[in-house]
């Protein structure tokens, strides 16, 4: 946009996209492959080649060679040793795993970048360095750099006028600022056999999400903490580092294992502010008996394993956790069982296909960490 001179107003130019490398190009593409064959390089490098036949991705001043070439010079792959010292395939670096979890947040939570930064506020004023632009008196123990020293001196001069100038503690006022809160989040995330049938790839939007939750918290929101949880047949904790490599496995889905993880990982927690994001798309379909044997029934709505469930939602609301379900399936059945246990919880339940679960399980995180739950 530019002044036209000798005219009033402005002339609009069009707009041209700014310049990108090849390697960033191809780069891009690479993120997203590589997402969706969880890790696997050789598979992602393959499907890199396929696409550069029937799209000519790449050109002859910068080929695909070049690009595997630059991935190693920059950091992004690097030569696997085998036991006996010799080189054995390539996989991605650290670097390639924080590019990915990066690339997730700028897809889902793009919106981002037009809210500015800083940590989450609650309702509540209090010590903390979000000024609120109140004023309140001066009390025993707050810190001498919240102290107000125009608004103190006005006080002084309305108090004890100009010729008998003096200053004392009742004069002084310090500016109110909110109560910066701290989140203490687990999510749950569902790899059983059904997040990849009926020819629907669910495994790997969720992933997405996780990735990006991660890269939101450890960027925007150093202090809060984030547990990632997935369960199957049993339920383990993985590292964010592992999430590029999440995949389902030939499991039925066991809720409540996944819940008691996820509840004895908060009880640790000593922030106030609790919470479980659960992502599914199926119904409760196993438990772990006492001796360890495995009861199981995909048939319809087990009441036994149902009554577990509905027994951990309540359990957690007793400890003031709310339970946030983003159920990817629309049967009626399904969705009473899940109005049945976000009622038991006093939670929330999102109905949802994998088009913007991202944006809704931001909108929520944001919601709960501007209040105090209680």
């Amino acid at each position: 946009m530019s002044l036209s001179p000798g005219r009033r107003g402005f002339v609009f130019d069009k707009y041209e996209a700014p310049e990108r490398s090849d390697f960033d190009k191809l780069f891009e593409v690479f993120k997203e492959l590589i997402t969706h064959t969880s890790g696997d390089l050789d598979e992602t490098l393959e499907w890199l080649d396929t696409l550069d036949k029937e799209y000519k991705i790449s050109s002859e001043d910068y080929t695909m060679d070049d690009f595997v070439e630059d991935l190693k010079k920059r950091g992004y792959i690097q030569d696997e040793l085998k036991p006996d010292g010799k080189k054995g395939g390539m996989s991605i670096t650290a670097k390639t795993e924080r590019a990915i979890r990066k690339n997730a947040l700028d897809q889902i939570f793009g919106k981002l970048k037009k809210q500015g930064s800083g940590n989450h506020k609650t309702k509540h004023s209090g010590l903390g360095d979000e000024h609120t632009g109140d004023y309140r008196d001066y009390q025993f123990g707050d810190s001498i750099d919240k102290i107000s020293m125009t608004e103190s001196l006005r006080n002084a001069q309305v108090n004890h006028g100009m010729g008998e100038f003096m200053l004392s503690e009742n004069d002084l006022v310090v500016e109110d600022s909110h109560h910066k809160a701290q989140m203490s989040t687990v999510l749950m995330i569902d790899i059983s056999h059904s997040m990849i049938l009926y020819g629907e790839d669910r495994i790997t939007p969720a992933k997405k999400v996780a990735m990006a939750l991660a890269e939101l918290i450890t960027t925007r929101y150093p202090k809060d903490s984030l547990d990632i949880i997935v369960f199957g047949n049993d339920a383990w904790t993985i590292k964010i580092k592992d999430l590029p490599y999440l995949n389902v496995g030939p499991y039925h889905t066991n809720t409540v294992a996944g819940l008691q993880l996820a509840m004895d990982l908060l009880r640790r927690k000593r922030n106030t502010n609790k919470q479980i994001f659960m992502i599914t798309d199926g119904k409760p379909s196993c438990l772990r008996m006492p001796d360890g044997q495995y009861y199981k029934n995909s048939v319809g709505l087990d009441d036994f394993i149902v009554e577990k469930c509905y027994n951990m939602a309540a359990q957690a609301r007793k400890l003031h956790v709310p339970i946030t379900t983003f159920m990817i399936a629309q049967d009626p059945y399904l969705q009473s069982f899940v109005e049945e246990f976000t009622a038991t919880n006093k939670g929330k339940a999102f109905y949802t296909g994998l088009k913007g679960l991202g944006e809704m399980i931001f909108h929520d995180y944001e919601t709960n960490r501007k209040k105090r739950i209680k």
